[in-house]
């Protein structure tokens, strides 16, 4: 019966496996996405058992980047992306040509045609938007400085592999295409053939490109969100999580289809025209769980692409391809982020953030070998890389945010209530006592809490999220005099806490870390604002393990996400839509009613 609805099983396969490697990766603390590359493999052609169709599993998997994209770009505003620009543009283009220079130096020392080696370098030199953007996600820094410029690198880079797409077939058609030649004489015999035809193809390209953003930025503006407000206020919920995907899924595919950009880039842009209507936030959760289902089916795919063999066969030559993505791809990135007056941190987050290779990187490989530029060893290295390149990558976070970080940090000498500065920390304080500039910390790209002073307040409150909740608390309690910190992940509403000289702990609130900042253990109550019932219920868990007498106050949508929550140790957890019932009805008790008889009853 499976092999008559390949759909379903490749679905159900591919999640199911998914779910139980993914928890098994977290029970060992690895990243769950591990566990998805292992069931990709068990389910590909290179393992014995159930075997998924390798068709369906890549376009199930382009829907996730997709929705991740546009997801993304609704958090992302054309204010945003041209802030970066000055580091982004030139810094991708940079170190797309060292990385591509790289890997056409292996395909040269293998003795592969020049056409060859350049779409291997090519392939190893973009990153995937899916691993990118799930990491910034995971630390919380897609809204910071160091996460913008790290997307605005990765839509360079996608607008580059756009190009690329068209002007490799191209080349190849010029006189390149079987590498027969010796590779001097074929490169010089290319660029002598290069005819009107290829200008034509490269004007039409830029044209088609334009178009499309000229579009999206002038016309999408306006009607993306004039769309999904009239749907909005048709009332229906359905009607409104239908049309943020139709909006999504055929902003992207329209866009692929008549202007030849990639399906992602076409996302982003619509949702980042979305961004600017106050409707996002709302789109944003609709889409989500899709989202994210879909995200796994992408590692899926990938798993399914790689055949181990290639280990035992070649394993110095796949060292070598991990060394370029890791090592030499990252340290470029680092050393021209630095070029341009970055700070280290930040730096340090690009280079690991763009240490691994993807789907753009799949797509190059098949049509190196499709127009018979890159031999099929090249295809098979490239996957292997992008596998472990992957798997590798929440280690080079790791490097990144917790041992240099650290390593640093012992440079900086710690004084109580002095301001000290070095080239990447800044500390400084606060009348409150002991506040830390987080912006200062976060322009430097310093991880989360790695250079914060712990508070020294006691018998305080601590206020977790700076939403529009958490800002009815913190105003209350400032107008009553009660002593409170507030512990905060994005970088958007710091500006107005430090003005008012409001102390705070900068980082995710599960950490147990960050709480031992915000000196829990001596703190009379938390107040967690966050709406997300599942990161509050950590919050609530470790809150409770660190001071048992701590009072714990909570928020909830749901009678299920009040009983989640009171039963990880919340004191009282208030639901919004029942405390508006609760209002309506303290009003409805003081309208003088006429009296009605008995027998009118």
């Amino acid at each position: 019966m499976l092999h008559e609805t390949p759909l379903i099983s490749t679905i159900v396969g591919g999640l199911v496996l998914a779910f139980a490697f993914g928890y098994v990766a977290h029970r060992f603390r690895l990243p769950p996405l591990v566990g998805y590359l292992f069931a990709g493999i068990l389910v590909g052609p290179h393992t014995p058992g159930f075997v998924a169709d390798q068709h369906l599993a890549p376009e199930l998997a382009e829907i996730g980047v997709i929705l991740l994209m546009f997801g993304v770009g609704l958090h992302f505003s054309l204010k945003d992306l041209l802030s970066v620009r000055g580091v982004a543009v030139p810094g991708a283009i940079a170190q797309i040509g060292f990385a591509t220079l790289l890997g056409w130096g292996m395909g040269w020392l293998m003795g592969w045609p020049i056409g060859g080696g350049l779409v291997f370098g090519l392939a190893l030199s973009v990153a995937s938007t899916v691993v990118l953007l799930k990491a910034l996600q995971e630390r919380r820094l897609v809204e910071t400085e160091r996460g913008k410029i790290a997307v605005g690198w990765l839509i360079v880079e996608d607008l580059a592999m756009v190009l690329a797409l068209v002007l490799i077939p191209a080349f190849a058609n010029s006189g390149e295409a079987g590498g027969h030649a010796d590779p001097l004489s074929a490169a010089v015999a290319g660029l002598l053939d290069i005819d009107l035809n290829l200008g034509w193809v490269l004007a039409l390209t830029f044209l088609k490109v334009g178009a499309f953003l000229g579009l999206m930025l002038v016309i999408g503006r306006r009607v993306i969100p004039w769309m999904l407000h009239a749907i909005a206020h048709s009332g229906s919920r359905e009607l409104f999580r239908l049309g943020v995907l139709a909006l999504a899924l055929g902003v992207a595919f329209g866009s692929a289809q008549l202007f030849g950009v990639s399906l992602a880039l076409g996302a982003f842009f619509a949702g980042m025209v979305l961004a600017e209507s106050e409707l996002s936030h709302r789109a944003a959760q609709e889409s989500l769980p899709l989202r994210d289902a879909f995200a796994v089916l992408f590692f899926v795919s990938v798993g399914m692409l790689f055949d181990p063999n290639i280990l035992v066969d070649s394993p110095l030559k796949v060292l070598a391809v991990v060394f370029i993505i890791l090592i030499g791809k990252s340290l470029a990135a680092f050393l021209i982020v630095r070029a341009f007056g970055m700070p280290t941190g930040t730096a340090l987050t690009i280079s690991a953030s763009l240490a691994q290779i993807g789907e753009f990187s799949f797509i190059l490989a098949e049509l190196g070998v499709g127009l018979k530029l890159l031999p099929e060893e090249g295809r098979d290295l490239i996957l292997a890389g992008a596998i472990i390149s992957i798997i590798l990558n929440p280690v080079m976070f790791y490097l990144a945010e917790r041992v240099i970080p650290k390593m640093e940090a012992r440079l900086v000498p710690k004084g109580g209530g002095t301001a000290a500065a070095t080239e990447d920390a800044t500390v400084n304080t606060v009348e409150t006592g002991n506040a830390v500039g987080a912006e200062e910390r976060l322009a430097n790209g310093e991880s989360e809490a790695q250079t914060t002073a712990a508070s020294t307040l006691t018998d305080h409150a601590i206020v977790v999220g700076c939403g529009r909740v958490g800002k009815i608390v913190i105003d209350n309690l400032r107008a009553n005099g009660v002593p409170f910190l507030v512990v905060e992940d994005s970088d958007r509403p710091l500006e107005e806490l430090l003005r008012q000289q409001t102390e705070v702990i900068m980082g995710n609130a599960t950490s147990p870390r960050v709480l031992e900042l915000a000196n829990i253990a001596a703190a009379k109550s938390i107040v967690v604002a966050i709406p997300n019932a599942f990161e509050a219920g950590n919050v609530i868990q470790r809150a409770r393990e660190i001071n048992p007498a701590i009072l714990i106050l909570a928020r909830a949508h749901t009678d299920a996400e009040v009983e989640h929550l009171l039963k990880l140790g919340a004191d009282r957890v208030i639901m919004g839509e029942r405390e508006i019932a609760n209002g309506m009805l303290a009003s409805l008790d003081q309208v003088h009613w006429p009296a009605v008889s008995q027998e009118e009853s």
